[in-house]
């Protein structure tokens, strides 16, 4: 790298110096020299005299005007960043012609081809891979995009807004004209041209406006698109009923790509989304698939107030938008069907994926303070923990205060590029309530750990919970200050009986922990509780609470709060995992806890779906995160003796279990039938475990199910077991579906994933297989990044793991360098091993610093890694 890139700061903020109030943008779309005209109206900003600088990069521009007059070479400078116009008038047309090559950007950034159709992404600096622009949020303008293409091979194009104008021209092209009227940073602009199937439906808002609604999909896929129409129609719904928010444009767009960085983008009415999250049907989606369409095709929609019409000041505000966003999509998802699932799904990201990033040299806050590459802060810290974040909010000021605080910031901000401080204080405002120790929620990385010791005095009849929080140093901050948490409590006789007590700072079964140690004092306890605290993760936080196994077992049969009783079975799975790591001896598992799983198993009232994440151990990444120094091959171990003894003594309960909700009649998505597959597919996890010849049939059954559901669960079981028909399933599931990329993703993440000593080898040679490709994200995704979450083969002590990881980060250094980035994070944490494992990555992280053309998106992470 010939120059060091710079870091940016929060608090560096200053306005831009100019304003553009309009785009018109004339775009002439071939493969390799993509013409975009980009006429402006400019205007000073302020008093001061200082010059234009644009932002833009990997384009060749052609001309410069203003007012119509052609600029000489020496009335701008130009560099590989920037534009520089001196001396320019107080308000201005500014016009620049710039010449693009869409068919060789593999970084799928600006403007791109994507297998045969045109496809953008701005988000978050791509738009001046397009033109020169302030590519900044907070420049917001009203865009008119015309885009000329041959009409036979694209007849559809696509932009912002609505359409205004259209016609033929000559030599076969033809043309359309978009205007969208609600002022929009850069990052929202999108176009779209290619030839689709079009699915097309409406919906009517509670204003009355009609709306068209567009979904447009590869040749041969329209029947797979018909569920996320449905979802896109359930979430304007939603979204005027429980926050009362309406569509705002006459048309609403869904385009569907293959080759996309991310999951969508939220794009101004013009949604352009990676292909997973919007093709589905039974036998060529799950029910995780269907899911994940209805959130994601939800948080795009949601979007278009938190995010469009409101945006971000700058991009240290993301959180603004995203983990705001992802709230909504999780409660969406929540009022759709299944909240406790969901519920539990969003705590095990948190403490499997958050957790970790708030313990690696690349810890921030929610908000961070500084930045190299924006591309690195879209990460579970912004976007989860975000989300968390926003939710204490929810269970500070119960929905009703909640929503006046949405209101208020609705009513004050609508067409501004505002902070997260502005959320904040609209909140604040509506409640009269004052947020300020809550505001270190924004400004504090890492994972406060609350401890809890409790005592409970027979004559007064008093309960008193002793807490104290926690929070280690993370990189630049040193010292932490406390944090306010909510934590919900409840109280259980040992019988079961739920125990109403009083408390004076309790407030609608939530007491707030704001000092580093807090005494809060129960009274009306006629015997002692049994305690469980922080119902449905009240608080991203690590829980300490001293329980014995006795409580957990308790609480495991009478909470009925679901994480509590979920949380209850993974700290029971947790004690004999690390006891077994801790003393070197095998694990197990006490007769008590078996006996509770099998009295679960057997309660003919619970939801089959809680039954199955009882059921699911924690992973070992997941465990990981319980250790300074990470024992790679005691985890591994563990874990695997774990799903071992689980299997053997609970046989026969998990075979009734299985014959009661095994399949039966044809695939229903409902989240009845959902839940009745969950329970059934983790039984035969388990099961697939025994070498004897009933399961064998039972899994050859399974695997010829009429759904894609059934048939990879089977898939899964056998490979994770390391089962005898594994390798006919593999070859069969890929005779069966090598023509459908998206499937066949499924099969690269199944082998990847797979907890054996061969792993590694076979993740090479799949690299070579027809099925995958560098190019193509969701390829790298499904095989390289799953294998980077597989604990014991990511870190075999050889180093290969490693090795193969690194090898891949150069090759898509140039190509793709985001893609690259997030298979990198898998290693930053590289101080956690042995020594002999630091010594491999450190060594691969140091060759990796010194690569000459290392993209910015590598650097940031190595360095801060290598330098903690």
């Amino acid at each position: 790298m010939s120059k060091l890139p710079t870091a940016k700061y929060r608090l560096d903020y200053q306005a831009p110096d100019f304003l553009i109030d309009t785009v018109d943008l004339d775009i002439e779309l071939d493969d390799h020299a993509s013409t975009i005209r980009n006429v402006m109206r400019v205007r000073r900003n302020g008093q001061h005299q200082r010059p234009l600088v644009l932002d833009g990069e990997n384009m060749q521009l052609q001309a410069v005007a203003i007012n119509g007059e052609t600029l000489t070479n020496d009335q701008f400078q130009q560099t590989d960043a920037e534009l520089t116009i001196t001396g320019l008038p107080d308000e201005c047309e500014l016009s620049i012609e710039t010449l693009v090559d869409p068919a060789n950007n593999t970084a799928l950034e600006g403007l791109y081809k994507s297998g045969g159709a045109f496809c953008t992404q701005c988000e978050a600096e791509g738009f001046r891979r397009i033109t020169y622009y302030l590519d900044r949020p907070d420049v917001l303008a009203v865009f008119t995009t015309t885009l000329h293409a041959d009409k036979s091979k694209f007849p559809y194009l696509l932009a912002n807004g609505n359409p205004v104008a259209q016609g033929d021209e000559a030599q076969g092209r033809h043309f359309v004209t978009w205007h969208d009227p609600h002022p929009k940073p850069c990052y929202l602009f999108a176009v779209v041209a290619g030839d689709f199937d079009l699915l097309e439906d409406t919906f009517t808002t509670m204003e009355g406006r009609h709306v068209d609604l567009q979904l447009f999909v590869d040749k041969g896929n329209l029947g797979r698109a018909t569920f996320a129409m449905e979802s896109l129609k359930a979430s304007m719904k939603w979204d005027e009923e429980r926050f009362g928010l309406a569509y705002d444009l006459d048309i609403y767009m869904v385009v569907a790509v293959n080759f996309f960085n991310m999951g969508a983008m939220e794009n101004k009415g013009l949604n352009v989304f990676n292909a997973k999250y919007v093709l589905a049907d039974s036998r060529t989606a799950t029910d995780q698939d269907f899911l994940n369409i209805e959130s994601v095709i939800g948080h795009e929609y949601f979007h278009n107030w938190t995010g469009n019409r409101i945006t971000c000041r700058d991009w240290f505000q993301l959180s603004l938008k995203e983990g705001l966003t992802v709230f909504r999509d999780q409660e969406f998802s929540g009022d759709m069907s299944m909240r406790p699932v969901h519920r539990i799904n969003d705590v095990r990201i948190m403490r499997t994926h958050q957790f970790a990033e708030d313990s690696s040299p690349m810890a921030h806050p929610i908000r961070p303070d500084k930045v190299i590459e924006m591309n690195n802060f879209y990460t579970v810290t912004v976007y989860n923990k975000g989300a968390e974040v926003i939710r204490m909010m929810h269970t500070l000021l119960g929905e009703s205060g909640f929503q006046a605080g949405m209101k208020l910031y609705v009513e004050r901000h609508d067409g501004q590029a505002v902070t997260c401080e502005d959320f904040i204080s609209a909140m604040e405002d509506a409640n009269q309530i004052d947020f300020t120790q809550f505001r270190r929620w924004y400004e504090q990385a890492g994972t406060p750990t609350v401890r809890i010791k409790e005592s409970y005095d027979e004559t007064t009849q008093q309960y008193r919970l002793h807490c104290t929080q926690h929070t280690p140093a993370t990189p630049g901050q040193p010292e932490k200050q406390p944090f306010h948490i909510p934590m919900r409590v409840q109280f259980y006789t040992e019988q079961g009986d739920a125990m109403q007590l009083q408390c004076a700072d309790l407030k609608d079964d939530v007491i707030s922990l704001q000092k580093e140690e807090q005494t809060f004092v129960f009274s009306g306890a006629t015997s002692k509780p049994v305690a469980g605290f922080f119902a449905g993760f009240s608080a991203p936080v690590r829980i300490d609470a001293g329980y014995t196994e006795g409580q957990l077992l308790n609480l495991l049969a009478y909470s009925d709060d679901p994480f509590i009783g979920w949380d209850s079975a993974q700290q029971i799975y947790l004690r004999a995992i690390k006891s077994a790591v801790s003393n070197d001896s095998p694990l197990q598992l006490s007769g008590d806890a078996i006996e509770a799983l099998q009295h679960q198993l057997t309660q003919p009232d619970r939801d089959p779906a809680l039954l199955a994440l009882l059921l699911q151990i924690p992973s070992e990444e997941a465990v990981s995160g319980e250790y300074e120094q990470i024992p790679v091959e005691a985890i591994h171990s563990a874990c695997q003796q774990l799903k071992v003894q689980l299997a053997t003594e609970l046989k026969t309960t998990l075979w009734q279990t299985w014959k009661a909700f095994k399949p039966s009649g044809e695939y229903q998505f409902n989240a009845d039938d959902i839940a009745r597959r969950m329970l059934a597919n983790t039984c035969l996890s388990y099961l697939a475990l025994h070498p004897d010849a009933e399961i064998e049939q039972t899994l050859i059954d399974h695997f010829k199910a009429d759904n894609l559901t059934d048939e990879l669960a089977a898939l899964q079981a056998a490979v994770m077991a390391d089962h005898q028909c594994a390798a006919d399933f593999i070859d069969q599931f890929a005779e069966r579906w090598q023509g459908e990329a998206l499937v066949m993703d499924k099969w690269l993440a199944v082998q990847a994933a797979a907890p054996h000593a061969n792993t590694l080898a076979q993740v090479k040679a799949l690299t070579e297989h027809a099925a995958f490709s560098y190019d193509n994200p969701n390829r790298v995704y499904a095989l390289l990044a799953t294998f980077t979450h597989n604990l014991a083969q990511l870190h075999r002590a050889d180093g290969e793991g490693y090795r193969l990881v690194t090898e891949v980060i150069r090759r898509l250094n140039e190509s793709n360098p985001q893609v690259a980035s997030r298979l990198l994070s898998s290693l930053l944490q590289w101080k956690r091993f042995d020594q002999q494992r630091q010594d491999l990555l450190k060594t691969e992280l140091q060759a990796l610093r010194k690569l000459p053309n290392l993209a910015n998106d590598l650097f940031e992470k190595v360095e801060q890694s290598l330098a903690e």
